[in-house]
């Protein structure tokens, strides 16, 4: 069967019958011939009028497939600010967010300009001061070439920035958005008084802009390919294949600048979890929900690898004097980071406490932070207007010339939208045979010493899982990307 891309979408309607209630429908299971055929979601609707969706976006070449349900978070409030706000804190890329201290002179709002959306009773300097104001700077992309030959299509990019509010109710929500690093007259400052059309435009330019962002940069090299020289370097010293980018606006040569401008922010420290969450000044946001699991799962994390460094040391010194080790960090900094003279990444490691946080660091960023960035892709970005991958026309340079037409030529075709969602549907699937956090063979550790303390770690992780479950169950929304038992061991696809 030919598998061409101007396929005819065949609406397929079955009705099954039941005698009682089978409980909630968490998967369809499909059996069928041999032939292979391409499946958009399987759409179920049950005798109480509930409506269940299967995403699938995939070629069925097998006589047995299961489905699991999928759900698309943002398809009824994707357009509020609110919701807009909200995934900056706890989507697919809760790293870029950071409290505002002082506004660059780049991007001139004043308190005339946003006041009306200010309820504190505060000028704007103020509600800064009082760390209410919060910002996102996609200066990164500033000036990278667009890619210009994918599906014939000519795609664009900018690189905006954005300030947010955290108003009374504790929500997140946009109150100035400059589409451009250079303020003027053709770079004007978009505010949620504008016309609908344009303040929506404004918004998709920054959740586009996030997701190449967060695919290239978050996802892809500080999770993926910064796990990759951990581990060629541990497998040289102790005894860039990837879908997204099917789905960038950025071109080649622009990915590969892209990739140089994110190492020169990438270092040692700002893999440390709680570091990075001090630098970003976001230690007390509320409903940051992304840093509180991710700040339990860090701190059980260096317990146990504390623990079974102890077991192996049992002093400085033996640290110092494992040349293995003190081999495996100064390869990771030299050859993996790049880093010669040691400013960004340790060449060398001093105490059990180092080495601790180190390791620390390499499997947290592995598992957890490989979690919380990517398996909320298809719930995220499964609908395309709230974070468009590419954009066929230029960001508009005044007001008032946004249309409802200008913004849907704007948007990604149907056969990039179909290739996103295909990519990020895949990308968010547990592989076959998946280990979780805290799941290791038998036959890796043989010390009982070591065996306990495994225990001693999955015990915690239990009741961490446990206490973000009864959390969310009091949320309307709730945050599951770290739920420990939903943390692979390492990144697997």
């Amino acid at each position: 069967m030919e598998r061409s891309a101007e396929a005819v979408v065949v609406d397929i309607n079955i009705n099954i019958n039941v005698e009682k209630y089978l409980g909630d429908i968490v998967q369809v299971n499909i059996d069928k011939d041999y032939t292979p055929w391409y499946c958009l979601k399987i759409e179920v609707k049950t005798p109480s009028g509930k409506s269940l969706e299967f995403p699938c976006y995939s070629w069925l070449d097998k006589k047995e497939v299961k489905i699991r349900e999928g759900s698309v978070k943002v398809t009824e409030d994707w357009n509020t600010d609110y919701m807009f706000g909200y995934q900056f804190l706890n989507g697919c890329n809760p790293v870029m967010i950071k409290k505002c201290v002082n506004l660059p002179e780049k991007f001139p709002v004043t308190h005339e300009m946003v006041k009306g959306f200010l309820k504190r009773g505060l000028t704007l300097q103020e509600e800064i001061k009082e760390g209410n104001i919060y910002i996102t700077d996609y200066e990164i992309l500033d000036g990278l070439e667009a890619n210009g030959t994918s599906q014939n299509t000519q795609y664009y990019l900018t690189a905006p920035i954005c300030l947010l509010y955290n108003n009374k109710h504790n929500q997140m929500v946009p109150i100035a958005i400059q589409l451009s690093q250079k303020p003027g007259e053709r770079s004007p400052i978009f505010l949620p008084s504008d016309n609908e059309y344009d303040w929506t435009l404004a918004k998709m330019w920054v959740k586009s802009s996030d997701f190449n962002v967060h695919q290239l940069v978050t996802h892809l090299l500080k999770t993926h390919l910064i796990s990759e020289v951990f581990a060629v370097a541990m497998y040289r010293q102790l005894s860039t294949a990837h879908p997204v980018y099917k789905i960038s606006s950025i071109s080649e040569a622009g990915i590969v600048e892209l990739m140089k401008r994110a190492m020169e922010t990438c270092t040692y420290k700002s893999m440390c979890f709680p570091e990075d969450i001090k630098a970003r000044v976001m230690e007390n946001t509320p409903k940051y929900y992304y840093r509180d699991d991710g700040m339990k799962i860090w701190g059980a994390i260096n317990c146990f690898v504390d623990e079974v460094i102890k077991i192996y040391y049992d002093s400085n010194e033996t640290v110092k004097k494992d040349l293995e080790i003190q081999e495996f960090v100064k390869d990771v900094s030299i050859n993996g980071m790049m880093d010669s003279e040691g400013k960004k990444f340790p060449q060398s490691l001093e105490t059990r406490e180092e080495l601790a946080e180190y390791l620390t660091a390499v499997i947290f960023t592995a598992s957890a932070q490989h979690a919380a960035v990517n398996f909320g892709q298809f719930e995220w970005y499964g609908y395309i207007p709230n974070s468009p991958s590419t954009m066929r026309m230029g960001h508009p340079q005044e007001k008032g010339t946004v249309d409802l037409k200008h913004i849907m030529n704007t948007l990604p075709d149907r056969v990039c939208s179909r290739t996103v969602l295909e990519t990020v549907w895949n990308l968010t699937q547990v592989q076959k045979g998946e280990r979780f956090l805290g799941e290791y063979p038998d036959m890796l550790f043989t010390e009982q010493p070591v065996k306990e303390a495994i225990m001693t770690f999955r015990k915690k992780l239990d009741e961490l899982t446990d206490s973000i479950k009864s959390r969310n169950d009091g949320l309307t929304m709730g945050y599951c990307y770290l739920s420990p038992n939903k943390i692979p061991n390492s990144v697997a696809i």
